[in-house]
């Protein structure tokens, strides 16, 4: 299964019982780790997120891993809060972000396939982002990976925030 299909595939399983115990999940990430590989979910809630929180998440999750078995063979599921290095897969995230520093990475195809930049605005299917004063559209269904790039500041400023 290709990473974008099994992020869709893992978000839908699992995404209305992380709402429902309280959490946003923002996002599912497919990792190779000397460990092995690591399925990485980030969630956050008004107030932050603790170590009792990702453990509750774990344990209200792993079942429905389990009983799905969306992924075939062995890999180690880790529960975090978005850090500094805040993933964006979402729509709304995209939106949310403008403005910000981003990095992106794209499935494998396009002639270029990285990007870092500000973060401009949806365009129909495509987000915009800004490199070095050119613009780029990208379509959002191409994004392997994007996250943002913060200052200490920023990344500040956004926990104080809403969500």
């Amino acid at each position: 299964m290709d990473p974008i299909d099994l992020r869709d595939t893992v978000r839908e399983l699992l995404e209305s019982s992380v709402t429902r115990a309280g959490f946003e999940l923002v996002a599912v990430e497919w990792l190779g780790s000397r460990r092995g590989p690591v399925l990485r979910l980030s969630v956050e809630k008004p107030g932050g997120v603790s170590a009792d929180d990702c453990g509750k998440i774990t344990a209200r999750v792993s079942p429905l891993l389990d009983e799905a078995d969306p992924i075939p063979g062995h890999y180690v599921l880790e529960v975090s809060s978005p850090g500094i290095d805040r993933p964006v897969q979402r729509r709304e995230d995209f939106a949310r972000f403008a403005g910000y520093r981003i990095k992106i990475r794209l499935v494998e195809g396009p002639p270029r396939r990285r990007y870092q930049g500000i973060l401009g605005p949806i365009e129909g299917d495509d987000v915009v982002v800004t490199v070095d004063g050119s613009e780029h559209r990208l379509a959002l269904d191409t994004i392997e990976r994007a996250h943002l790039v913060l200052s200490l500041d920023e990344y500040q400023k956004l926990g104080e925030s809403p969500s």
